[in-house]
């Protein structure tokens, strides 16, 4: 499996983190796409640079290299998942803004049928973010906003953002052993 990871500007640096290296685990060939505020936030919120999220992944391309392969429809890959999304890439795509590589992929994954997951990040939503979302959701797009459970009782940040990567690895047709999944019967 290929797949693009998208990383923007939007609070939740450590759902990318993650999720490069599960599927890193997972043996995934893995493209990343990091914007210019992605790289401050990472930075801010993990102490990490872009060459540490780089290293995770199988490839990299520059935000604004859209002469990259991955930038056309006849290239190969199976999908993209953009973790975290802010609401500002969220409108890019909806409205087929393709202004840097990461909107451009997106696009790409829509004209192309290919699965595209949108995991935002961003509280509270605006009608006009609602809209956004409704519109990329009909256009096929799996959104899923990082609001992450409560069942599997986690004690830690990591318990929290592993309930999310390990619904996008579900998502994308990986098992995932990184939460206890909901079983019913609450005593």
């Amino acid at each position: 499996m290929r797949l693009v990871v998208g990383i923007t500007g939007a609070s939740g640096a450590v759902y990318s983190w993650r999720l490069l290296q599960e599927l890193n685990r997972r043996k995934v060939e893995t493209l990343a796409i990091m914007t210019r505020n992605a790289e401050k936030i990472l930075k801010c919120e993990l102490g990490k640079t872009p060459e540490d999220i780089y290293g995770l992944a199988t490839e990299h391309y520059d935000i604004d290299d859209l002469t990259a392969s991955v930038a056309s429809g006849s290239q190969p890959f199976d999908g993209m998942i953009v973790v975290p999304c802010s609401m500002g890439s969220v409108a890019a795509i909806a409205g087929g803004v393709s202004r840097n590589l990461l909107l451009r992929v997106a696009e790409v994954c829509i004209k192309e049928g290919r699965p595209l997951i949108l995991v935002p990040r961003e509280s509270p939503v605006s009608v006009i973010h609602l809209e956004n979302l409704l519109k990329l959701s009909r256009a096929g797009v799996i959104i899923m906003p990082a609001c992450p459970g409560f069942y599997h009782r986690p004690k830690t940040i990591e318990a929290l953002v592993d309930f999310m990567v390990g619904r996008i690895l579900v998502r994308l047709g990986f098992e995932q052993d990184l939460f206890e999944p909901w079983r019913g019967n609450v005593t």
